[in-house]
């Protein structure tokens, strides 16, 4: 039986989900929770990919089972141990034949099955169409070193909706951002996980995020999401530059001395030569406080300059001096709705 796309994110909730595309397809980008079960490994994928433009589907039909057959015990025993003995949600790339085949196979061992119409390409689809949807979105702005990640995870713990960009991309947004930070998923994989969070939020609520740029390391926030931030109001965090020192002393102290001078050296020609030296030299002494000091000189230029352009879109400014971040939070909610209160009565 093909089920739809909304009927499968609700049937989900209650059936677990088997994707039986290769192990590389998988990796590149997946359902959340999805379990890999792959009818054709990456090698045997290629095989019948290459027998296809060569002969002709009839004969990558009998390869494919071919290479199927020997290990069609581990696929059953796989199907049963997922399915518990109920039912599965399956699908492939555009719902097709291996799709349908490991349904049969599912089917032959007595377990109940719904492929996905269109498989996981209308999965995707349906993922990039959403990020069109208008969410009512704050960006949470401040110099680096503010303690924006911070605050905002209180802000969820608060009972506000919160969407942790960085937390989903493994990744602290700078140069530095990667440091003691696990690896980071695909932007695929890591729009997918977007895609998912935004499904359990209420869109006519308003939405914390921070201030990102379009790329977060590696990966690429969704265009459509993005041009929404780009008009989205800001919130500000006023926080002193000692304060935010002592922070990413915290935060960067640990890391590697030569990996983080790694870094470093990728970003001399926006430090500034001199720059540079000096904050080598600390560096190798282990003064990271006058380390991050010399950083700080290029962020929060930068920083500064960016929200000089974007002036016009901060609703208000709240300062903070680093500690109590779920009191700081709560004061950051009671501004954020007497904000929209005072623009409610002018426009009354």
């Amino acid at each position: 039986m093909e089920v739809s796309v909304d009927d499968f994110l609700e049937l989900r909730r209650n059936l677990p989900v088997v994707d039986v595309r290769s192990e590389g397809e998988f990796g590149s980008g997946h359902i959340v929770h999805a379990v890999n079960i792959p009818l054709l490994n990456n090698s045997e994928r290629e095989a019948v990919g290459t027998i296809y433009k060569q002969v002709g589907q009839k004969a990558a039909i009998y390869e494919g089972f071919r290479l199927v057959g020997p290990r069609l015990i581990e696929i059953v025993t796989e199907i049963e141990r997922v399915s518990n003995g109920s039912e599965l949600l399956v699908h492939c790339w555009r719902g097709g034949m291996r799709s349908s085949n490991f349904c049969q196979f599912a089917g032959m061992a007595g377990v109940r099955t719904s492929m996905l119409k269109g498989g996981y390409k209308a999965y995707r689809q349906r993922a990039l169409e959403s990020f069109q949807r208008p969410l009512q979105l704050v960006l949470l702005t401040g110099c680096t070193g503010s303690g924006k990640s911070e605050v905002l995870r209180e802000l969820g713990r608060a009972g506000e909706q919160i969407l942790d960009l960085e937390g989903l991309a493994n990744h602290k947004g700078s140069a530095f951002g990667g440091l003691l930070m696990p690896p980071q998923p695909t932007t695929e994989q890591f729009q997918n996980d977007l895609f998912e969070e935004i499904l359990r939020l209420d869109p006519s609520r308003r939405i914390w995020i921070e201030d990102e740029s379009i790329a977060i390391g590696k990966i690429f926030l969704p265009p459509d999401f993005w041009q929404q931030m780009l008009i989205s109001p800001l919130v500000k965090m006023d926080v002193e530059r000692q304060v935010r020192i002592e922070r990413l002393v915290s935060e960067y102290g640990p890391a590697d001395r030569q990996e983080f001078l790694s870094i470093m050296m990728k970003i001399t020609k926006k430090l500034g030569g001199q720059n540079f030296n000096e904050a080598k030299a600390r560096l190798l002494e282990g003064k990271m406080a006058e380390v991050i000091d010399i950083l700080l000189t290029y962020y929060d230029k930068a920083y500064l300059e960016s929200i000089s352009r974007r002036k016009e879109r901060i609703h208000f400014s709240l300062e903070w001096n680093g500690k109590e971040p779920a009191t700081y939070a709560r004061e950051l909610i009671r501004a954020a709705d007497h904000y929209m209160a005072s623009i409610s009565i002018a426009n009354s």
